[in-house]
C-alpha cells in the first residue's frame, strides 16, 4: 500500500513562488542505526523523543477499536474532522475529496487510532485554493502532541517520534505501514520537492506512539 499524490495545484498556479510546504529537517528524523531502520515493523518500534529507547517509556494500555472523528495537532494548528478511506484499484491509499481542505482521512481497513497496531491517517498538503489540512506536517518536531478523538468519546494522545520524507520510488511500505506491537500512528501527506510536470516527488510521514488517553466530559462537545 503506497499513499497517492495530494494534488499540488496551488503550487502550479502560483508558479512555485517559494510556497512549497515545510519539509522535515535531519534533526526530526530517526537517529541513524539499526533501531531507526526497524521503525514501525512488528516486534520493534521507533526511538522516542530525545533518543529515549521505547522500553524506557512507561507502558500505555491500548484501547479497543473505535473510529476516529477528529484530529488535533496544536503545534501546527490542525483541528480537522476525519473521514474513512479505502484503497484505490491500484491498491494505493485513497485521499479525502479535494473540495474540503480541512478534512483528514483514516485508513478504515487498518488499525483504529489508540488500538494496538499501526493506524494510518492521511491528508492533502494543498489544493488549487491554497494550503490544506496537512500543509505544515513537515514542520512537526519530535515530542509534538497529536490528539485523535474517537467515536467512543475517548481521545487518544500520541507523541511524535520522528518526521521523515521519502521519494515516491523508494517509499518504505514495511516501515510506514508494518504492524506494531504497541499503539502507533502514521500521518502522511505529500512532500519531497515539487515538479510542475509530475507534482510532488514524495511523501512526508510523521511517526507517533500512544502516550495517554483522555475521556470526554459528559455534556461537553469533543
Amino acid at each position: 500500500m503506497v499513499v497517492t499524490a495530494f494534488v499540488g495545484l496551488w503550487l502550479i498556479e502560483r508558479g512555485l513562488e517559494s510556497v512549497e510546504p515545510p519539509q522535515p529537517t535531519a534533526a526530526e528524523r530517526f537517529a541513524a542505526g539499526p533501531a531507526s531502520q526497524r521503525g514501525g515493523i512488528a516486534g520493534s518500534a521507533p526511538s522516542g523523543s530525545a533518543g529515549r529507547a521505547v522500553t524506557e517509556l512507561p507502558p500505555v494500555e491500548s484501547l479497543p477499536p473505535s473510529e476516529p472523528v477528529r484530529i488535533k495537532i496544536p503545534s501546527i494548528r490542525v483541528d480537522a474532522p476525519v473521514m474513512g478511506l479505502g484503497l484505490g484499484p491500484d491498491r494505493s491509499l485513497d485521499v479525502p475529496p479535494p473540495g474540503n481542505t480541512n478534512m483528514a482521512g483514516w485508513y478504515r481497513g487498518g488499525t483504529a487510532p489508540g488500538a494496538r497496531g499501526t493506524a494510518v491517517m492521511a491528508g492533502h498538503v494543498d489544493d488549487s485554493r491554497g494550503p490544506a489540512v496537512f500543509y505544515a506536517l513537515g514542520a512537526l518536531k519530535k515530542g509534538s502532541q497529536v490528539e485523535v478523538t474517537r467515536e467512543d468519546g475517548r481521545t487518544a494522545v500520541f507523541e511524535v517520534d520522528a518526521v521523515e520524507v521519502y521519494e515516491n520510488d523508494s517509499f518504505p511500505d514495511a516501515k510506514v505501514y508494518g504492524a506494531a506491537a504497541r499503539p502507533e500512528l502514521r500521518l502522511i501527506t505529500c512532500g519531497g520537492g515539487f515538479s510542475e510536470k509530475t507534482g510532488y516527488r514524495g511523501n512526508v510521514v510523521a511517526f507517533a506512539h500512544l502516550t495517554g488517553v483522555a475521556q470526554r466530559t459528559p455534556g461537553r462537545a469533543p
